[in-house]
């Protein structure tokens, strides 16, 4: 089966990329990199030619909320029109756990504007949302960070592993599509705050963890189940304490 993945030379498109050669699919890495722009419309049509299935994990390379929201809506319609054009039958589009209940994120809101193009053409689609990477706690920390504190918010946080995201889109690419969402999640729930002094504490980091009701993730205020899947999630089989990054020095 050719799998064309959007993004596939990225930290998540890389891994779906080399996990789909191994069970003996074509799986073209599109990016950039490899002369597939899906804002310009570059070398969208070679790429997909005879592609069955096309999985999109691309990201904005700006996080501002217009510049997030035109990257999301331009490049998804541009791929969803090559992707008819090329008798695709299957797209597959990763996303993130609670965008629906995050509405004062302008990353959330673009995601939402990306789900709604999908849903509202004619190709078959899934949603794959996922919760945290464990390869972004640091980056959680540092955004949480003022005046030397980490402040979060004591809610449930069940973070997965990029090894794991991977795999549970590749299945859900070389399935039946859903016409809706799948939910993907790590094994283990914890508490935000306690999960980041853990993190912290593995690293030797001397920043101090402040639980803050009120602290803000991503420019929105979080409730207590904003950032955990319902009941049906897939679950991923690597644990935070065995992740090999867990203790990586910061680059």
């Amino acid at each position: 089966m050719k799998i064309v993945v959007i993004g596939g030379t990225g930290m998540i498109g890389s891994k779906l990329v080399a996990k789909l050669g191994e069970h003996g699919h074509e799986a073209v890495a599109a990016s950039p990199n490899t002369g597939v722009n899906t804002l310009t419309g570059e070398g969208l049509a070679e790429a997909l030619e005879g592609a069955q299935v096309v999985i999109d994990v691309s990201n904005s390379p700006s996080f501002e909320d217009a510049a997030v929201l035109e990257f999301f809506q331009t490049s998804t319609r541009n791929l969803l029109a090559a992707e008819a054009a090329a008798g695709v039958g299957h797209h597959v589009a990763l996303s993130v756990v609670g965008t629906e209940r995050l509405p004062e994120s302008g990353y959330f809101r673009a995601k939402i504007a990306q789900e709604q193009l999908i849903e509202k053409s004619k190709i078959p689609f899934s949603l794959v949302h996922a919760t945290q990477f464990f390869e972004f706690t640091r980056s959680i920390a540092d955004g949480a960070t003022n005046d030397g504190e980490v402040r979060v918010a004591p809610v449930l946080f069940q973070p997965i592993a990029g090894d794991d995201v991977a795999q549970a889109v590749g299945r859900v690419a070389v399935g039946s599509p859903v016409n809706g969402r799948v939910e993907v999640a790590g094994p283990e729930q914890f508490r935000m705050d306690d999960f980041f002094r853990d993190a912290l504490a593995a690293w030797d980091d001397p920043r101090e963890v402040v639980t803050d009701p009120h602290a803000r993730y991503f420019g929105s205020e979080l409730s207590e189940r904003s950032l955990v899947p319902g009941d049906g999630a897939i679950l991923g089989q690597i644990r935070y304490r065995d992740w090999p990054g867990r203790t990586a020095p910061k680059k």
